[in-house]
């Protein structure tokens, strides 16, 4: 289609641009036809006839029609997200409140006051969640999250235009594929992994990843490509067996290979700091089995379950029940990782095909199964239960409002017990006192401890799956500041935030000025004053002196801004939180004197700028290297005589780099080692680890900073 377009832009042709949008429609309502909805083609007309005539003459930055942007919104609603008419009218309606001069009465009056809550829901949350101005970014948010509890379908259709812009974001500038992609990574991503879209999480991942670290992106696309028939042979060879099994037992199923999205890699990458062939379960194998009968479906995942075992040696500590516990999205599964050719680590996922369309769409699946129980639907309410609670105290600072909830996306969960044997579901990393305030945020402000297995726990100590904790409390007990990094979820940090908010401001007042307050002998203009104070945010009173004059010139934010390292003074500073080196990929970021200030584009500080302050973000471009560069390396190996002497007869005599420290220890035969030196680029360190991976004994060397 897209080609077609720009055959169109060279020839101007009208004629051929109609036969695209209608080509498109035509593309949408046959994906709709094919799907299991009550067929409502009338409506799904009258909103593109409507959407078509409100952008009418209206382009997107690539040029093309902006009808075509809704229209593919409304493709991605039906074909990805497997939703009804409802939904695709307000798919195609979502931009015409924000962009034409109709209104959500006239959405109403022509489509219903459902069609329109949904469109208005969108439409508040238009234009990203995030401005240039905390106050704003909070306030956007808080509109997403309302319009999320009063119909779920306001985030479904916002994640299908999220998506979309996404798949076309090649057409904006730099600077703003940053912004999109870093509010992509903080706040959608989360949110579809929160709502169980998996494979929308991790398309919004990917492409997140493609333009931030473009690069390294493309350096995993390409190793797994280039893997992708060995490995296609190692699956099929391990599954060879279990099909048999299924097919004697009558099973009527597929078997797909899978492989972890780029992102997913990456991560496991960094945060393991290992290269691409050392990660063992890039392999995965995901069973799906037809069935008919929802009492029945545990027992025939275990059945699978034991075909896997049978032939296969089994990995004991990662055995995954999603089955009798689901997931906090509802995600339903079992999991295990069992030994396949080559010692190669191979996870399987068995499923059934509802299973599998909850896995996919999250819930989005509950307009595909609207009969019978729904175990997802329970925890969802529980979960936007939360965000209601969240919103009922909310944050005065925008960034830690935003980390606030946050903390209820994007975490693995843990399964714990009240002593009468409630089950409650945890963030990984909950403590005692987040298990407090989850249960009552009275429990919760006046926890003492917690007692497990009859053992007395102080309040910080960190929770595991199983435990049945009961909670100690003391109403002379309250919230200190500390108590802050002894929690984990959203619901403990907002309410201990509030309360020693509310603290703070009763403390700046004297006793004797609460007295006056309450004598009835004072003076009503002194008792006005003294209210008055009292109201008054305590840090209101301090004026911020005003900033200097820049004497920079102002920065061209849609240029690509050279980085010069050489010069005396370079024309940038580097931020001290992740000290980027020449050479690794960098985000510039202009402060109010109009200096680029420069962080790792991997630092989660870069991710909050980007979020928050797009119009300040400048592409950035190395244009020199310098030798005076401090950054450290850590190494683990097999001791052995002298290997001390090669290592610092590589770096220094060899290689002729400045080494400034270095600390060895040995345990066994086991050695680490931390070293910093100067250097003049990020390509340099990765040469030197590289050189000292050849060290005979060396099994390990990593950048640390």
């Amino acid at each position: 289609m897209q080609d077609s377009y720009t055959q169109f832009i060279s020839t101007g042709d009208s004629s051929q641009e109609e036969k695209i949008v209608e080509a498109a429609f035509a593309d949408l309502l046959e994906c709709y036809l094919e799907s299991n909805h009550r067929k409502k083609v009338d409506i799904i007309r009258r909103a593109y006839d409507f959407a078509k005539e409100a952008h009418k003459g209206t382009r997107r930055r690539s040029g093309e029609p902006y009808i075509l942007h809704p229209i593919a919104v409304a493709r991605i609603v039906v074909e990805e997200l497997g939703l009804g008419s409802t939904s695709i009218c307000a798919a195609l309606l979502h931009d015409v409140v924000e962009d034409s001069e109709y209104t959500r009465e006239d959405i109403e009056n022509a489509f219903g006051k459902r069609i329109a809550d949904i469109v208005e829901g969108v439409t508040k949350i238009s234009g990203g969640i995030f401005g240039d101005k905390a106050s704003v970014q909070a306030e956007n948010f808080r509109k997403l999250l309302l319009s999320m509890s009063t119909d779920i379908r306001v985030i479904l259709v916002k994640m299908a235009d999220r998506l979309h812009n996404m798949r076309t974001l090649g057409s904006l500038r730099p600077e703003k594929q940053y912004k999109i992609a870093g509010e992509t990574l903080y706040v959608y991503a989360p949110l579809a992994h929160r709502l169980g879209l998996s494979k929308i999480k991790y398309e919004l991942e990917d492409l997140a990843f493609k333009y931030e670290h473009p690069q390294k992106y493309k350096e995993i696309i390409e190793k797994v490509n280039e893997t992708e028939e060995h490995r296609e042979a190692i699956v099929e060879e391990f599954v060879a067996p279990v099909r048999k099994m299924l097919d004697d037992a009558g099973f009527k199923y597929e078997i797909k290979a899978r492989v972890k999205s780029a992102y997913s890699i990456y991560n496991k990458m960094e945060t393991k700091k290992i290269p691409f062939e050392e990660i063992y379960d890039v392999y995965a194998v995901r069973v799906i089995f037809e069935n008919d009968d929802d009492a029945l479906e545990k027992i025939k995942c275990w059945q699978i379950y034991t075909f896997f075992t049978e032939g296969h040696k089994l990995h004991p500590e990662r055995l995954r029940d999603w089955i009798s516990i689901p997931k906090a999205n509802g995600y339903r599964a079992l999991h295990l990782t069992a030994m396949g050719p080559e010692g190669k680590w191979i996870e399987v996922q068995i499923r059934s095909r509802k299973m599998d369309d909850i896995a996919e769409l999250g819930y989005a699946a509950h307009w595909k199964y609207k009969d019978g129980v729904r175990e997802e639907e329970t925890e969802l309410d529980t979960w936007m239960n939360t965000i209601k609670d969240i919103l009922a105290h909310p944050e005065p600072n925008a960034m830690d409002f935003l980390d606030t909830i946050k903390l209820n996306l994007f975490s693995s969960e843990i399964y714990v017990f009240t002593p009468k044997g409630d089950l409650l579901v945890l963030p990984s990393g909950a403590t005692v006192l987040d298990m407090a305030f989850a249960i009552h945020s009275h429990l919760g402000l006046h926890c003492m401890a917690g007692k497990i297995s009859h053992k007395l726990v102080p309040l910080s100590h960190k929770l595991e799956s199983g435990d049945q904790v009961e909670i100690i409390t003391s109403e002379t007990r309250t919230p200190t500041p500390e108590w802050m990094d002894f929690c984990h979820t959203a619901k403990a940090q907002s309410r201990i935030r509030t309360y020693l908010r509310k603290a703070q401001d009763v403390e700046i007042f004297s006793p004797e000025e609460l007295d006056r307050i309450g004598n009835p002998t004072q003076k009503r203009e002194e008792k006005k004053s003294l209210v008055k104070k009292i109201l008054k945010n305590p840090f209101s009173s301090k004026k911020k002196e005003k900033r200097k004059a820049s004497a920079h010139q102002p920065i061209d934010r849609q240029k690509v801004f050279k980085l010069y390292p050489d010069d005396k003074e370079p024309n940038y500073h580097i931020e001290s939180c992740c000290k980027p080196l020449p050479g690794d990929d960098v985000l510039g970021f202009v402060n109010e004197d109009e200096e680029v200030v420069l962080h790792k584009v991997s630092c989660p500080i870069a991710m909050r700028l980007k979020s928050s302050y797009g119009s300040r973000l400048v592409m950035t471009e190395w244009g020199g290297s310098s030798s005076r560069f401090l950054t450290s390396v850590a190494m683990d190996g097999i001791d052995r005589l002298g290997i001390l002497e090669d290592i610092v007869n590589l770096i220094s005599t060899r290689l002729m780099i400045d080494i400034r420290s270095m600390n060895i220890s040995t345990r066994q035969d086991v050695f680490h080692c931390d070293m910093s030196f100067y250097v003049d680029s990020a390509e340099t360190v990765t040469t030197l680890c590289e050189q000292l991976m050849h060290v005979k004994g060396v099994k390990f060397a990593q950048r640390t900073s």
